[in-house]
């Protein structure tokens, strides 16, 4: 035998004795609210992670990080926590363990005790450097250290809440810091120096506060002096429109690429009137975040924050002035009692009101431009139906509008009668049911029964079942709650489906009309019409209700254009539909 076989034969022999390697997969996850590094907090807990599976033949061949995400979130919603818990589905994954860096930033709560049990099913041991190894599930001290480590995770992150919070509430109080956040309309930001944290200095972020916008400011100081003057909120919303001065989303179009900025808005001038940052002092708190349940079905699925305001009580303000103020302190205050007093006017409780002036075409009329209810109002003893649109408003919806439309009622009520008698008086009737007949036979199809649309009540609760398992399993969560979107949509139109009576169910046609039943309603409605001759004015508009009497007034042309639609009123014996 050659020296080359020997040495060949002892290779293979040593080989053949060597246990083999474990591969691992790490997990470790790292956010702002942990006020540490990304990259330095993935090296230390990398090395957490070697320094117990090296000694015993581990190697780590994939890694999974995730960075910025909170550990509230449960695993199943942050990115690589979920593409962990996919991998684990996968036969061919290339693992047979995972290891953890530091089990309070990986497990939040009671998320382990909903975890472990993926890895225990698809035959994947979990290592954590706080037991010495991997997690047995049949062991109740391993489950104990877990859950305790769920607690202090959870502990930890209150308690940075409450430390940032109240750090912040005592900076604003006290020092007047200007704290982040878009400036507000008279505002722009300036440049106050290094910030007085050494660390944040040396990363070389500087402090802001606020200063007066040349260009905005003065509008600021005109708000504030119309409404002192006992303008409206509308009125001044149209007169800085008018002037051709930009709205706070079209001045700011970086920070509003949402909003159209066509015009002032009311909500606009009520925001500034209400801002007391113009006095001179820094607010913080306005608003708050609160953790509401993803799913109340599946409270698994965590929390998710939504944006709330605070009532004025819990807003902090500071002592002193710490900015250059628009407006006094004064004047700042009367307008708040101004606008308190308004809001208690508007709140409190009304006797019902009757009008002195009844309007027999009361909620008929509509505006042939826009569509809307013309008002109703008297004006030297004579009576008016006016669509006010503001020119504000006329700018935002792109309509060519008059600030007035007027139409006099007295010109409308003899033509409209006449109209009306003679459509379904004695003469006329044999016309109109001839026309009413031809109408129904055409415009109506054939009445076929309708089988409800999409999934029943029961299979949307299959689907529902099948998704929270799919997350369970490790699906992504954002492809999911699109799923669980959807299919909850289809739950509640089915629900409406089967509530609904089979009659007024949408695309439930109404049995097409034969000539007695055409017949009996015209009969019906002639004695109705007649009633018009000697009905008072405060009766004729029940009448017109009761025909279904639609009136559309262009002003362009001074017309009206008059319909009645049987399916308005509904007697016991028969369903209308259609007929104009």
């Amino acid at each position: 035998m050659t020296i080359d076989q020997q040495r060949l034969r002892q290779d293979l022999a040593k080989e053949s004795f060597e246990a083999p390697k474990l591969s691992f997969a790490f997990y470790g996850r790292v956010s702002t609210e942990d006020n540490q590094d990304p990259e330095s907090s993935r090296h230390w807990q990398l090395c957490l992670a070697q320094t117990l599976i090296t000694p015993r033949g581990g190697m780590i061949v994939e890694e999974f990080f995730d960075v910025g995400h909170s550990r509230a979130l449960p695993w199943q919603r942050r990115p690589d926590a979920s593409r962990l818990l996919a991998a684990l589905r996968n036969p061919r994954r290339g693992f047979t363990a995972v290891v953890i860096g530091e089990p309070h930033r990986a497990f939040y709560g009671n998320q382990f005790g909903l975890t472990l049990p993926l890895f225990t099913h698809y035959g994947v041991q979990l290592w954590v450097p706080e037991v010495g190894g991997p997690i047995d599930p049949d062991n109740e001290a391993h489950d104990l250290v877990m859950s305790v480590f769920g607690g202090m995770s959870k502990g930890e992150r209150n308690r940075v809440k409450v430390r940032v919070r109240t750090a912040m509430a005592s900076q604003t109080q006290l020092e007047g810091r200007y704290l982040g956040g878009r400036p507000p309309y008279g505002y722009m930001l300036k440049d106050l120096g290094p910030h007085p944290n050494p660390a944040k200095a040396a990363d070389g972020k500087r402090l802001r506060g606020l200063t007066p916008d040349p260009q905005t400011a003065p509008v600021v100081q005109r708000i504030f002096a119309m409404y002192l003057a006992g303008y409206g909120m509308f009125a001044i919303a149209e007169a800085l429109t008018r002037d051709d001065i930009l709205c706070p989303s079209a001045y700011d179009r970086a920070r509003n690429p949402h909003r159209d900025g066509l015009a002032w808005s009311k909500t606009a001038v009520r925001t500034i009137l209400i801002n007391p940052r113009y006095t001179g002092r820094q607010v913080w708190n306005k608003q708050r975040t609160d953790e509401v349940l993803l799913d109340v079905d599946d409270v698994a699925l965590g929390h998710t924050p939504v944006m709330r305001w605070n009532q004025r009580d819990r807003w902090v303000t500071s002592n002193d002035i710490v900015h250059e103020p628009l407006i006094e302190q004064a004047d700042f205050d009367r307008v708040q009692e101004m606008l308190g007093v308004r809001a208690r006017t508007a709140t409190a409780p009304k006797r019902a009101h009757r009008s002195r002036h009844p309007y027999i075409f009361k909620s008929l009329v509509h505006c042939g431009i826009c569509g809307r209810k013309m008002q109703a109002q008297h004006s030297h003893g004579v009576a008016y139906y006016r669509c006010r649109f503001p020119q504000e408003y006329a700018l935002t919806n792109k309509v060519d509008h008059p600030r007035n439309v007027i139409m006099r009622e007295d010109v409308l009520i003899r033509p409209l009668d006449t109209w009306l008698v003679q459509g379904f008086g004695p003469l006329q009737r044999r016309h109109t049911i001839a026309g009413l007949l031809e109408q129904a036979n055409v415009d109506t199809p054939t009445v076929t029964p309708v089988a409800p649309q999409g999934p029943t009540i029961a299979e949307c609760d299959a689907k529902l079942a099948r998704y929270r398992a799919a997350l369970d399993a490790g699906a992504d969560p954002a492809v999911v709650a699109g799923w669980i979107a959807e299919t909850q949509a289809e739950r509640q139109r089915a629900e409406q489906h089967q509530h609904t009576p089979a009659e007024d169910r949408p695309g439930n046609i109404p049995p097409r009309l034969n000539e007695e039943q055409i017949i009996a309603i015209v009969e019906q409605l002639g004695d109705l019409v007649n009633a018009l001759r000697d009905a008072e004015p405060e009766h004729k508009v029940e009448v017109y209700r009761s025909l279904g009497l639609h009136l559309s007034y262009d002003p362009k042309t001074q017309t009206v254009r008059a319909s009645v639609d049987l399916a308005a009123h509904r007697w016991d014996s028969v369903r209308v539909r259609g007929g104009t």
